[in-house]
C-alpha cells in the first residue's frame, strides 16, 4: 500500500449534551470508506459498547451506533485533521496536523476525554497538554492490538465511561 496525504473525510460526531469524547488517531481505510468512526468490523470499539450497553447485541447500522452514542452522551472524533499515512497504520503517520479539540469542546458538557490507543494519546499530549487533566489514555480497540482481550477492553472502557453521578 502506498503512502497518501489525506484530510480527515468526515466530521466529528459531537452534540451539545456530550459528556465523554473518545479520540482516535486517524480513520482506518475502512472507516474512510464507510465515512464513520471505527468502520472496520474487526475494530472492537462498537463490540465494547454492545457488551456495555446493548446486551451484547451487534449494531447493524451506523444509525444504530449513532443512536446509542447519543443516548450515552459519547462523542467521537480524532486527534488528527490531516496527515500522510500508509493504509491504516498508526505507525506510518507523518506530518500530522491536529484537529481543533478545544473548539470542539465548546458548547458541550464534555468532562472526560478518552484517547483510544497509543498514537492518539501521544499526539493528544503533544498538541493539547492543557487538557491532560480530563484525559484518560486507554489501550487501542484496533484489531492490531491483539495483546488486550475484548473482556479486558470491556472492563477498561466500562470504567472510563463511568462518570460521576453529578454529570449523568
Amino acid at each position: 500500500m502506498e503512502e497518501q496525504s489525506l484530510l480527515h473525510p468526515f466530521p466529528p460526531f459531537v452534540f451539545e449534551d456530550s459528556r465523554i469524547l473518545v479520540l482516535g488517531s486517524f480513520p482506518s481505510v475502512l472507516s474512510r470508506k464507510n465515512l464513520f468512526y471505527y468502520g472496520n468490523p474487526k475494530n472492537r470499539f462498537f463490540q465494547i459498547l454492545s457488551v456495555l450497553y446493548n446486551g451484547g447485541k451487534e449494531f447493524k447500522t451506523v444509525e444504530e451506533k449513532k443512536a446509542l452514542l447519543k443516548e450515552k452522551h459519547i462523542a467521537l472524533s480524532d486527534v488528527i485533521k490531516s496527515c500522510r499515512v500508509t493504509g491504516s497504520s498508526d505507525a506510518s503517520i507523518k506530518d500530522a496536523v491536529p484537529n481543533d479539540i478545544p473548539s470542539l469542546l465548546k458548547g458541550t458538557k464534555i468532562e472526560r476525554i478518552v484517547c483510544n490507543g497509543k498514537k492518539s494519546g501521544e499526539l493528544f499530549q503533544k498538541y493539547f497538554p492543557d487538557l491532560r487533566d480530563i484525559a484518560l489514555f486507554l489501550p487501542s480497540t484496533s484489531p492490531a492490538n491483539a495483546a488486550v482481550s475484548l473482556d479486558r477492553l470491556v472492563l477498561i472502557y466500562g470504567e472510563a465511561f463511568s462518570l460521576p453521578s453529578r454529570i449523568r
